[in-house]
C-alpha cells in the first residue's frame, strides 16, 4: 500500500514535470548551447534572471493547461485543441506535425553526431539506435514512457549535480567574481519570455499523464513545480558556464568546453551518454 501511494504521488505531482522536462531539455539545452543564446547576453546576473522568469511563465503555462485538460478531460494533444480551439484545432495538428519530424530529425543527428565523436562509429548507427530506441519505448505507450522519464531524470539530474561538483572543484573560484561583476544586464525579460514561448509547445506532450490527476488542486501544484523541474539542470548548468564568461558565448558546445577543463575523460563520456538519455526523452516526448 505505501509502493502504491507513493507511485500515486509520483505520477500525480512529478511526471507531468519530468514530462514537459524531457520534451525541453533535447540537445541544445542539455549541450548549454540554447543556454548561451538566449541568455549568456545579458550577462551573468542577468541570464540567471531571465531563466528564473521563463521558469514562472513555464509553471504558469502547465497549470492552466493542466487545470483546462482536467475540466475538459481533454488528455492529448487533439481533444485539448478540440475544447480550445473548436473547429480551428486542424490547425495545430498540421503545426504539430511538422514540429514533430523537425523535432526528430534534429535529435536523430544529433544522436548520430554522438556515437561518431565519442564512440568512433558511423553516424548512421547513433542515429538509427535513437530511433530505434524511441520505436522501441513508445510501443509500450504511456507505461514505456512514464518508465522512461522517471529512470532517465533521475540519471540526467545526477549527471548535472556531478557536473557542478567537478566544475566547482576545477573552477569554482571562477564563478563567484564573473557572477559579481558589473555587466549589463540588458534584455533578461525579452530573453526569458522568449525562450519560455519558444519551448511552451512542450506542454501538449505531457497531456497523456494529466489523467494521473485527480483534483484541481492535483493540477495547480503538477503545474507549478513543472517549471522548477524542467530549469533546474539548466540552472545548475549556467552556473558553470558564468565561470568563463563572455569567451564561452561563442563555444558551439559549452558543454564540451567545460568538460575539456575538468580534464576527466569518463565524465564526458558519461555526459553525452547523459545528452543520448536527453535526445530519447525528446523524442519519446513529442511522440
Amino acid at each position: 500500500m505505501a509502493t502504491a501511494a507513493a507511485s500515486s504521488w509520483f505520477r500525480r505531482y512529478l511526471l507531468p514535470g519530468l514530462a514537459f522536462k524531457a520534451v525541453v531539455i533535447g540537445g541544445g539545452y542539455a549541450t548549454g548551447r540554447e543556454l548561451a543564446e538566449f541568455f549568456l547576453g545579458s550577462g551573468p546576473r542577468g541570464g540567471l534572471a531571465g531563466m528564473v522568469l521563463a521558469m514562472g511563465v513555464w509553471s504558469l503555462v502547465c497549470a492552466v493547461a493542466f487545470l483546462f485538460a482536467r475540466s475538459a478531460a481533454a488528455y492529448d494533444y487533439r481533444s485539448f485543441f478540440q475544447a480550445l480551439l473548436g473547429r480551428f484545432w486542424v490547425v495545430f495538428e498540421a503545426v504539430y506535425l511538422l514540429f514533430l519530424v523537425l523535432i526528430l530529425a534534429v535529435v536523430a543527428a544529433a544522436a548520430g553526431t554522438i556515437g561518431t565523436e565519442v564512440f568512433g562509429l558511423p553516424l548512421i548507427v547513433g542515429t538509427l539506435l535513437l530511433i530505434g530506441a524511441i520505436v522501441g519505448v513508445t510501443s509500450f505507450g504511456n507505461q514505456g514512457a512514464e518508465q522512461l522519464f522517471k529512470y532517465a531524470s533521475g540519471f540526467i539530474y545526477l549527471i548535472y549535480a556531478l557536473f557542478l561538483v567537478f566544475a566547482l572543484a576545477s573552477f569554482g573560484e571562477r564563478i563567484g567574481p564573473a557572477l559579481a561583476a558589473d555587466v549589463p544586464t540588458d534584455g533578461w525579460i525579452m530573453g526569458g519570455l522568449t525562450y519560455a514561448s519558444y519551448n511552451v509547445v512542450a506542454v501538449v506532450a505531457v497531456l497523456p499523464f494529466v489523467r494521473h490527476l485527480t483534483s484541481p488542486r492535483d493540477a495547480l501544484v503538477a503545474g507549478v513545480l513543472a517549471g522548477p523541474l524542467a530549469m533546474l539542470p539548466a540552472l545548475l548548468f549556467f552556473l558553470c558556464m558564468i565561470a568563463f564568461y563572455p569567451a564561452i558565448g561563442a563555444e558551439a558546445l559549452p558543454s564540451d568546453y567545460l568538460l575539456e577543463r575538468m580534464g576527466a575523460y569518463w565524465f564526458q563520456i558519461l555526459f553525452q551518454l547523459m545528452i543520448f538519455c536527453a535526445l530519447l526523452e525528446t523524442g519519446v516526448g513529442v511522440v
